[in-house]
C-alpha cells in the first residue's frame, strides 16, 4: 500500500507522461503546462504540509493541496472534452484524482475536528 505522498508523486508523474502527447499548439501547450503545474504543486505542497508547524498551518497547506487537485480535475475534464491524451489513461487519472481529493478533504476535516 502506498502512502499519500507516494500516491501524489505517482499521480504527478503519470500526469506528466499523459500530457506529453498534447498537441504543440496554443491550446495544447497551455493545457499541458497547467495540468502539470497543478498536479506537481499538489505533491510538493503535501511535502510542506508534512512539516507543518501547527494544526492551522497543516490545514492551510492541505487546503492548497486540495485546491491544486481540484484544478487538475478541471484540466483533465477539458482534455477529455477536446480529446487530448489516451481515453483509458484519462479515465484512470480522473479516478485517482477523485480519490486523492477525497483523501485530502477527509484529512482536512479530521484535523479541523481535532481542534
Amino acid at each position: 500500500m502506498y502512502d499519500l505522498e507516494d500516491r501524489l508523486v505517482r499521480f504527478a508523474a503519470n500526469i506528466i507522461l499523459f500530457a506529453k502527447v498534447f498537441p504543440k499548439d496554443c491550446g495544447g501547450n497551455t493545457l499541458e503546462d497547467q495540468v502539470i503545474r497543478s498536479s506537481v504543486s499538489a505533491a510538493l505542497n503535501y511535502g510542506e504540509a508534512q512539516s507543518a508547524e501547527s494544526s492551522k498551518d497543516f490545514i492551510h497547506k492541505m487546503s492548497i493541496v486540495l485546491k491544486e487537485l481540484k484544478e487538475t480535475r478541471v484540466a483533465l475534464k477539458i482534455s477529455g472534452h477536446i480529446k487530448y491524451g489516451e481515453i483509458n489513461t484519462l479515465s484512470l487519472l480522473q479516478k485517482e484524482n477523485g480519490e486523492l481529493i477525497a483523501i485530502c478533504a477527509t484529512r482536512i476535516k479530521n484535523r479541523k475536528m481535532q481542534n
